[in-house]
């Protein structure tokens, strides 16, 4: 948030009281952004299905806010799409449900019929908008509060497992939320503050009681204007007979000299690769210091560790419907590379 920037000026006027006033009230930073708490899953009477505890439009814009957690979600679902050999999903809508299944927590699968019935291909759900109601049905939200059912029998639900709730699944990043979120908004303070032209907050002290009344409230009208890209960089003050330091300028949010900024980036992307337990040797990130272990190794690990169970755990919640036939069986390469 936005740091409120003041005037303080003591100048001696024909009743002898000190002025003080401030300019430039607090903006948010994130711009909604921060709505992740998980609350309390309720049922919806009106619209007759479950809200998902998680604000699942929320989830989809921590995706873009942060330059780690969209690319690291990215490239999990790479990993895991990339090990897919076959089966009752063409190419893209397996990329598409693993990216639902990974950023949301779980993903609907629409089985598609023939004329007879019998389930000739699967179909991902936007999970976005995908909603279960009581009955175990459940509900694709569309515009104008329109919106499709399927029922139970028709989908194959694949969900990561949430000890809170067994309605929805829950995304396994929750935990680094907060840190991205916190990343976001150093980037951003950082942006404004020099397009502020760097003076995003600072006293303003005046104590030559040759500051007339009518200098004062021009002083008061130029600064509390002058906002956006080269703030201040103007300005000019003559008072004849003034005394030294009459006038002086106090920086207070001053973070040009400081280091604060790249150690906020350095820990929350730290946190950021730790909630997804995404090893940094395959995020592309310099180190700061020693050498950059061997990739090629950390990936095997990797590999091994969560790509592989997370492909297995997909696959097997397809392939246990007994309505889907051997054929349209999902297929996963378990096998680990050997580093």
């Amino acid at each position: 948030m936005k740091k409120k920037q003041f005037i303080n000026k003591e100048a001696p006027s024909d009743d002898n009281e000190s002025v003080m006033f401030s300019f430039g009230g607090p903006e948010m930073m994130t711009g909604g952004f921060d709505n992740y708490d998980y609350s309390e899953l309720f049922y919806n009477d009106a619209d007759d299905y479950w809200e998902p505890p998680l604000d699942r439009g929320g989830l989809n814009k921590l995706t873009r806010a942060n330059a780690y957690h969209g690319s690291i979600l990215k490239a999990r679902r790479l990993m895991m799409a990339g090990r897919y050999e076959g089966g009752g999903m063409e190419d893209h809508h397996i990329h598409a449900g693993i990216s639902d299944f990974l950023e949301f927590g779980d993903v609907a699968l629409v089985k598609i019929r023939d004329y007879f019935g019998r389930v000739i291909a699967l179909h991902p759900l936007p999970a976005m908008h995908t909603r279960k109601d009581k009955k175990g049905n459940f509900w694709l939200l569309g515009r104008d509060n329109k919106k499709q059912e399927y029922k139970k029998k028709d989908i194959t639900f694949v969900a990561q497992y949430d000890p809170a709730q067994q309605v929805y699944g829950a995304p396994d990043y929750l935990g680094c939320v907060q840190s991205a979120l916190l990343s976001t908004d150093a980037t951003t303070f950082r942006r404004r503050y020099y397009k502020n032209g760097l003076h995003m907050g600072f006293i303003f002290y005046a104590t030559d009681p040759n500051l007339s009344k009518d200098d004062e409230d021009d002083l008061k009208t130029k600064m509390s204007s002058s906002r956006g890209v080269g703030n201040f960089r103007s300005m000019f003050v003559n008072i004849p007979n003034g005394k030294e330091k009459g006038i002086q300028l106090i920086p207070v949010g001053d973070i040009a000299t400081k280091d604060e900024f790249e150690k906020i980036k350095n820990i929350t992307a730290q946190e950021v690769l730790t909630g997804h337990r995404f090893p940094a040797e395959l995020a592309a990130i310099i180190p700061s210091g020693g050498v950059r272990g061997d990739p090629i190794k950390f990936n095997t690990v990797y590999s091994q560790n969560e790509v592989i169970p997370a492909c297995r755990l997909f696959m097997k919640a397809v392939n246990r419907d007994p309505e889907i036939p051997k054929n349209l069986h999902l297929k996963f390469n378990l096998e680990v590379e050997s580093a």
